[in-house]
Order: structure tokens, then sequence, then C-alpha cells
């Protein structure tokens, strides 16, 4: 639903708009590529592929925006052509899509399932040789998606100003960059853009492939098959991966039914997926008292509850009534809706059943963790990890109170 079908989405329009060629044969290109370099190198070759992908792009995408800005005629002009509207990050409660309560509301909950539960995202951090580089690295990973408001964000107003003026002719809003990068800079420039977008593209399809192979063998297929061989493992993996990428393929002609638009289809599926996985996390570490019947309650009638969701916004044209407004509720606050929902399902069945003993719980919540963790957690904590955490949070108050 969101990571084989986006991002092969986004790799056909990335070679539809740069290179010309058919949206579905640059789809199944990417795919073919991105599957050979992971299959022959595993998990090694996604971190090292990933760590010099990102130099690419971070360069390419600053380019662009040195480059538009000048186009446009400054950071000012750039304000006056697209409007002060573009520049507020808080919409007003009226806005269909982005309301300032829903934003406060459901995209939290969107964020820590994705940054802590996914595996996509995860697997990164569990690669580490130890705790103190993990949170080192997510610290400088902090710092790398703020340069995403300057690198995407602003390009994207940049796209729409040159188009207001003329300079582009803008058709598409999801290939705004691609047709930046291909209006406006000169060719070897334009080469490395079209190469750190296929990096970002490949890097996000290799993280899926492997996570996929992971969870699949590691999780489910070796509970069941607990004497199969590496080589079995090995094979079972490339199948669920092969699957799971087919079926996110075929379900790419039905994103156009929830939204046209990318990056809201992106955040309206997250936020049916999210709100489950998100509070079995945070309650399981938090509470003593919530247990596997309340964990996988909550699963699964969240999951349930947001492909109920998911199948009425496919066919909302021909609803009516209630169903109706359940469908046309907004993304965000259904969000939130299902996030309490699925708390109340596991609070509740997990009062109702059994209490975990200590034994099953000790080291996975915070207030079951030994004098031991404890040191050694505070050990490996150095005062600029603190430091640097700080600076990060300065940095996003600032931007916040810029955009508003």
């Amino acid at each position: 639903f969101t990571k084989v079908s986006v991002t092969v989405f986004a790799g056909g329009v990335v070679f539809e708009t740069l290179m010309g060629i058919n949206f579905w044969t640059g789809a199944i290109l990417i795919l073919a590529i991105t599957g050979l370099y992971t299959v022959i190198g595993g998990m090694r070759s996604v971190v090292y592929t990933e760590a010099l992908q990102t130099i690419i792009l971070i360069l390419g995408s600053v380019s662009l925006l040195v480059i538009g800005l000048i186009k446009v005629g400054g950071w000012n002009e750039l304000r006056n052509v697209v409007g002060p509207e573009h520049f507020n990050m808080w919409k007003k409660l009226s806005d269909p899509q982005f309301p300032w309560l829903g934003i406060v509301l459901g995209t939290p909950i969107i964020g820590f399932w994705y940054f802590c539960t996914d595996q996509y995202i995860v697997q990164r951090t569990l690669s580490a040789r130890n705790v103190t580089e993990a949170r080192r690295g997510t610290i400088f990973g902090a710092y790398l998606k703020l340069t995403i408001i300057f690198i995407f964000m602003v390009p994207g107003m940049i796209a729409l100003a040159l188009a207001k003026t003329g300079q582009i002719e803008l058709t598409d809003s999801n290939a705004a960059f691609p047709t930046l990068v291909m209006s406006i800079l000169p060719a070897g420039l334009r080469g490395l853009i079209a190469a750190s977008l296929l990096a970002a593209l490949m890097s996000s399809l290799a993280s899926v492939f492997n996570s996929c192979s992971t969870l699949f063998t590691v999780d489910i297929y070796k509970k069941f098959r607990p004497l199969a061989t590496e080589k079995a493992l090995v094979r079972t993996g490339r199948i669920a991966t092969t699957i799971i990428t087919f079926l996110g393929v075929a379900w790419i002609p039905f994103m156009k039914l929830i939204s046209s638009h990318l990056y809201q289809y992106l955040q309206s599926v997250q936020s049916y997926l999210a709100p489950p996985i998100a509070a079995v996390f945070l309650l399981g570490v938090f509470s003593k008292r919530i247990n596997g019947k309340g964990a996988i309650s909550a699963l699964v009638a969240g999951f349930v509850i947001g492909m109920i969701r998911l199948v009425l916004e496919l066919n909302k044209a021909k609803l009516g009534g209630v169903l109706f407004e359940i469908a046309d509720l907004n993304f965000l606050y259904f969000c939130f809706s299902l996030f309490s929902v699925s708390i109340l399902i596991m609070v509740l069945v997990s009062l109702l059943s059994e209490k975990p003993s200590m034994a099953q719980i000790q080291g996975l919540t915070f207030k079951t963790l030994s004098d031991e963790n404890r040191a050694e957690s505070r050990k490996s904590w150095n005062k600029w990890d603190v430091v640097h955490s700080i600076i990060i949070l300065t940095i996003i108050v600032v931007i916040l109170t810029y955009f508003t």
C-alpha cells in the first residue's frame, strides 16, 4: 500500500519526465536494477549504497535549490509569486486535507510509527555495532531530515512560481521536481540530479526488499520451519519479496482513487495502517500491565478498521449516510480516532486477561530495566549527544515559527 507502490510510481514518473521512457517501462526498470543489487549484496549492499546515495541526493538537491531561487529572483520574490499561504504549515481548521488540529493530533502518530517501529527505517539502527553508534546515527539522521524542507519543499514552491510566471510548463504536481530539473539545469547538473532522484528511489526499494525478506523469514517462516537451512530461508525470503512487490505494483492503478497527489495518498494510507502499531509499541514500552492478548487484539482490530476505511474511501462516490461520513472523515482525524480505539481495545483486553509475569516483561519496559541496564544506558550517553539533540529541537522550533 505504501512502500512498493509509492516508490515504483515515483520511479515511473522520474523516468517518464527526465528520460521520456514509458511510465511502466521505467517502473519495471527501477525494480529490476534495485532487486539485482539487493539480492546479490543483502543488507551490506543496502547500507553502503545508501550512504553514497545520500551524498549525491543532498548535493544535487541543494544545487537545484540555489539555481531555482536565482531563476525566481530570490527568496522574497518566491514568497510574492506563490503567496504567503504556501509558507504557512498551519492551515485553517476548514482546510480539507491538512487542518492544523489534524496535524497536531494525527501527524505525531504517523511519525512515531514510521521512525520508531517501521522495519524499513529501524533496520538501520538495528545494524549498528552498539547502542552509542545507533543513537548517534539517529541524531545524524534527524539533522538530515531537517534538510527536507529546503531540498524538496522549497523546490516544489519554486516549480509553482516558475509555472505561474510562464518559465516552465507544469501539468502534474507529482512531476514538479523532475520537471524543474529538466527545465532549469544545465546538462551536467541535470544528470547529477537525475542520479540523485533514482538513488533515493532505489534506496527506498532496497530497504523494502531487505525488510520483507527479513521479516517474513525470521518472524513467520522460521517459526513454522525452525530447522530450515540457511539456503531455504534465503529462497523463501526472495519468494516472499517477489510476491509483495507484485502486489505493490498491482495496487498502483488504484492509488488515484484515494488521491491524485502522491504525498497526500501516502499520508492517507499511512493513517489507516500506523495507529494500532504505534499504540501497541507505545503502551508496550511504558506499561507493565499490557499483555500479548491485548496487543494482538488491538493490532487485528485496528488493521480491520483501517482496511474498512480504505475500502469505503475507494467507493466513496457510491456511498451515502453514515458510511459516507466515515469515508469522508479527514484522514488525520481518522488516524487519531483509530489510535484511541486501538489503545482502548488493548487496555480492556489486557485488564480482562491475565497479568504478564515479571519474567515475561523483564527488560522490555522502562520500569523493568535492571540496574545494570540503566547503568549501561547512562554510560553510553555523551554530553554531545544531548547538545546535538537540543540543537535539533531548537532548529525545529525556529522553522515552525517561521512557517507560521
